[in-house]
Parts: C-alpha cells; structure tokens; sequence
C-alpha cells in the first residue's frame, strides 16, 4: 500500500496551517539481526551532529514511497526491493511544518555507501544513537513494541491451562501480552495477573491491563489497555508507561493519537467467533481505516503468525490473537 499525500488529514490538523508543510519520506533499514541504520547529519545541515533515519523530502509528483527509493539510493547507493508502510508523524521544526512517512524497508540491492551523512550507525531500539533529530526521538518507543500480541482468555479456558500456554507461547517468543479477564471473579483474576506479569516479565515480555488500572498498579504490569468505550470518554493519556487501546473506526483511532497512545488495536479483519461475517473489515478496510496514523497499528480478527506478511503490507505494525496466540501451546480451546 502506497499512502497518497492527500490522505494526510489528521496529520495535518495538528500543525499550523500558515506554515510551510515539508513531506519527507524516512527509511527504518532493518537488518537480519534487527538493528536498523541511522545517519548523523552532516555539519553545514539543519541540527548537525544529530541521528536520524535515512530519507528526504518527497518531491513535487512523488509519492512518499516513490521518494524513499529515490533518496535512500542517492543517500546510501542502495536500490530498496521490499517495504512495508508504517507512521506518518507530524512535527513543528523552525523553519517548516515536517510531515514524516516512516518505512520499514527489509530487502534492498547493493551494498551500503554513506553519501550525505558523517557516520552512520546500525544500532537497536533500546542503544541509539544520541542526540536523535526530534522528529524522529519517538520513534524509538514504537520500534521497541514487539509484532505480536497474546490476548489471554483464562477465564474461558481456565487459569492452570492459560498459564501453562502463556509459558510455552513465552518460551517460543512472545513478548507482548494482553490480560483481559473481565469473567474471572476477582480473587482469581488477580492472582492470575500476578502470575502472569511474574513469568511475562521473566522472560522479557511486556504486560498489559485491560481496563483495570488498579490492577494493572498492584500486579506490577507494564501499562493499560483501553477498551473502545474507555478511549471515548478518556480526556488524558492514563498515566503507565505503555497505554494502547481497541479501535474499530477512524475517530477512535484518531483519538488514541490525539491522546499520546503508544498503539492501537483495529479489527475484526477476518470473521471470527464473535464477529462471523458482518462487521469484518478485510485488509483493505484495515489499510483505509489505518492509514495516515501516528501511532502503531496492530491488526485483530482471525488473524495467525501466517498473516504477519499481509498485514505489514496493509501499513500494521503487527497482529494480536487471542487464539491463535496460544494454539499448539495448550490454550486455544475456546469457541
């Protein structure tokens, strides 16, 4: 998917209008081992000395995808063969209004020769580069979030059988999980979060609280997760270091942007038990609907690790399944 410049709506709210709007097109370059590259600008430039991924302005008659082939070969001597859409952000420099068009870009031809920039650099999201161009600082945050989320149903499969998946899906790579166990009484449901955010946090994992703040404090979990309803009648960004929430159109999106959220959840994408047929987006309703954003998108619905690739084509950052999440793992019998 190729994001057109006139679909720049709620990117463009959010600067002055009597400015001059810049789009610049920037490239993550991810190698195997998932570092990524960054340039230090060269003296003579805006903020010299300072770390930025590589990329430039989009030209008149260009597409940001058009410009991100075009200045990552005149900057890095690379022709780029494969990219998956990711963020649009804006920002407020001196000198102009700065529409940002993140890629990933995972496949490129030819060797890498630095051109315009004083150094470059292949670092990770929790080791780059300082100081970072502040356009692209907050980036970093949303490079560190994993590509899939486990979305936990104790409550419906039970809690010995959840957490022996939780273990093994752990075990295999999961480093991102959801706790939404509104069913479970609340004596279990808390014992059950403390376990969870133990062996979660053990492994490395990230922990999420559906709608319980209170909870998610005593438990020690990582941040809040927001159902739709909750985003809608939230004024401020709740105060946890990670808070994402579920979307299902263009405004709630739109709002968990205007909050500051550091994700989104958006589906249903494929019919599921609760969503057999009507309802379902499809990746291009998914695309559509996502386009644009500032924040990372992760699809839902139906979705498996086989649909990782269609996602990232459609501009998500990943995917988050309930029951895919723990299939082979002991904890997908639910219907």
């Amino acid at each position: 998917m190729v994001i057109s410049l006139k679909e720049e709506v709620s990117t463009l709210s959010q600067f002055s209008m009597n400015r001059k709007i810049v789009y610049v097109a920037a490239g993550i370059i991810v190698r195997g081992d998932g570092r990524f590259l960054l340039g230090r600008r060269a003296p003579g430039t805006f903020y010299p000395g300072y770390w930025e991924f590589p990329g430039g302005k989009v030209e008149m008659g260009e597409s940001p995808a058009e410009a991100l082939c075009r200045e990552l070969r005149e900057e890095l001597d690379i022709g780029v063969e494969s990219f998956y859409p990711w963020i649009v952000r804006a920002h407020e420099y001196e000198h102009a209004s700065v529409s940002l068009h993140f890629f990933e870009v995972i496949r490129w031809r030819g060797e890498i020769r630095n051109h315009v920039h004083a150094a470059l650099a292949w670092v990770a999201a929790d080791e780059a580069c300082a100081p970072m161009l502040p356009a692209n600082g907050p980036v970093l945050k949303a490079l560190s979030l994993p590509r899939r989320m486990g979305i936990t149903q104790a409550a419906a499969v039970g809690v010995e059988r959840q957490l022996a998946a939780l273990s093994r899906a752990l075990a295999a790579g999961l480093r991102l999980v959801q706790l939404r166990e509104a069913g479970l009484p609340a004596s279990a449901r808390r014992a059950f979060a403390a376990e969870a955010v133990r062996r979660a946090h053990a492994a490395g994992a990230l922990v999420l609280v559906n709608d319980d703040p209170e909870l998610a404090l005593a438990v020690g979990a990582d941040g809040l997760h927001l159902p739709a309803p909750r985003l809608m009648a939230s004024a401020a960004r709740p105060g946890f270091a990670w808070v994402g929430a579920s979307c299902h159109c263009r405004a709630e999106l739109e709002h968990a942007a205007a909050l500051g959220l550091d994700y989104a959840l958006l589906g249903a994408v494929k019919a599921t038990a609760t969503h057999p047929s009507g309802g379902v987006l499809g990746w291009e309703g998914f695309a559509a609907l996502a386009a644009g954003l500032p924040l990372p998108v992760f699809a839902l619905g139906g979705l498996a690790d086989e649909d990782m690739a269609a996602a990232r084509r459609a501009g998500a950052h990943g995917i988050a399944a309930i029951r895919a999440a723990w299939a082979g793992t002991g904890g997908n019998g639910a219907s």
